[in-house]
């Protein structure tokens, strides 16, 4: 789960993290007082978008005024922002924070994430702040360093430290850093966070490390645990189908292609995507139905994947171990009743009550295309999509 920037400061504030003073307006009727809220002189209009690359967007505004800000802030509301992370449609500006001018003497780079590596929470920093951190770690990788902690001593002073020295930091900021790292940290192991991203961080002319920006994801399975944070969920801000996906436990992802995958297991679904691909086909998305689906969340997930006008052909490719394979075979014929299925559909089932399943489509009198395995199936939704049925 996303939240917006100015929702991230707030929650990173409480636990000492620097931010500069905002207000955010939910309407242009708020904007009047965001700003009054805000104390000058120079005063920063932010769209909030759950999308990066706001600034090139025309979505970050520099204000020498009062006036200018609410005039900049009030103009920005309705207006449809594209960058690189909302693709060609872009998103529509529904709140703006208006945030008080910061006095910059050098941006860098913080995030916190887990390491796969090292089965750690790490630390990454880097000297080029306000850049897109993965032009630098393609263009310049010696500039970012990574700072792994261990989870049995937790942040330690040393680690600030070892991350100050590789910013440069000069003496007294470099003391301020070790508090900083630290409260992020907290922050991010209290909150079940799944990344935390400051960039820039900022170094002010006095000397003070201030988050400029601020990015926060969440584990989307420890959310119950935090019902304040389920709380800053914009809805507005999310794919209308893996919205409807999620409120059926679903793990859905739009993709470009035409071809519509409904799989059992996060690893199988990347396979059967890329064997697709292999096949000369694409994707249209990433389906997972989990490991204990009911009838009703199979028949939802045809539901999502035909409601894309994209899919042109559907593979499901179930391996039956707590999923039973006759589940997803009630499923499949449900859906057609309910909601038909017009485009050619694969299926490719093996494992628990495949016997079973088998029975229930040859019965079905559905018109559907039996694969043996996932390379047979992947050729044939391709053909298929092709015109080659």
């Amino acid at each position: 789960m996303n939240i917006h920037e100015y929702q991230a400061k707030k929650l990173l504030a409480g636990f000492g993290v620097p931010v500069p003073e905002g207000a955010v307006a939910l309407s242009p009727g708020d904007v009047a007082g965001a700003v009054g809220a805000t104390g000058g002189p120079l005063w920063v209009v932010k769209a909030q978008i759950h999308a990066g690359g706001r600034g090139k967007a025309g979505g970050v505004k520099l204000c020498k005024t009062a006036e200018d800000a609410k005039r900049e802030a009030t103009a920005m509301f309705g207006k449809t922002l594209v960058t690189p992370q909302t693709g060609p449609g872009g998103r529509v500006v529904k709140r703006v924070y208006v945030e008080k001018g910061s006095d910059i003497a050098r941006e860098l780079y913080c995030a916190l994430l887990v390491d796969r590596g090292s089965g750690r929470v790490a630390v990454i920093a880097s000297t080029e702040g306000g850049v897109e951190i993965e032009k630098v770690a393609h263009d310049t990788p010696e500039k970012i360093v990574t700072v792994p902690i261990d989870p049995a001593t937790g942040y330690q002073p040393f680690h600030g430290r070892k991350i100050a020295f590789a910013l440069g930091l000069a003496p007294e900021t470099a003391k301020q850093a070790q508090g900083f790292f630290g409260a992020l940290y907290k922050a991010f192991v209290a909150l079940d966070a799944s990344q935390v991203e400051i960039n820039p961080l900022i170094v002010t002319k006095q000397g003070q490390l201030v988050a400029l920006d601020a990015k926060l994801n969440f584990d989307d399975n420890a959310l119950y645990r935090h019902k304040d944070v389920v709380e800053l969920r914009d809805e507005g801000e999310e794919d209308p189908k893996e919205l409807e996906a999620s409120r059926h436990e679903l793990n859905y992802i739009k993709l470009d292609g035409s071809i519509g995958c409904m799989v059992n297991g996060a690893g199988l679904a990347m396979a059967t995507m890329d064997i697709i691909k292999l096949n000369g086909g694409a994707p249209a998305n990433f389906l997972d139905v989990g490991g204990g689906a009911q009838k009703d969340r199979v028949i939802a997930a045809f539901r999502i994947i035909l409601s894309d006008p994209n899919v042109k052909g559907i593979l499901v490719n179930i391996f039956g171990g707590i999923m039973r394979c006759d589940i997803i075979a009630e499923g499949i014929i449900a859906a057609a009743k309910e909601i038909g299925i017009e485009v050619p559909l694969v299926v490719r089932l093996a494992g628990t009550n495949v016997e079973k399943a088998n029975e229930l489509l040859a019965a079905s009198g559905l018109s559907l295309i039996a694969a043996n395995d996932l390379g047979d199936a992947a050729r044939k939704v391709v053909a298929a999509v092709k015109g080659g049925r």
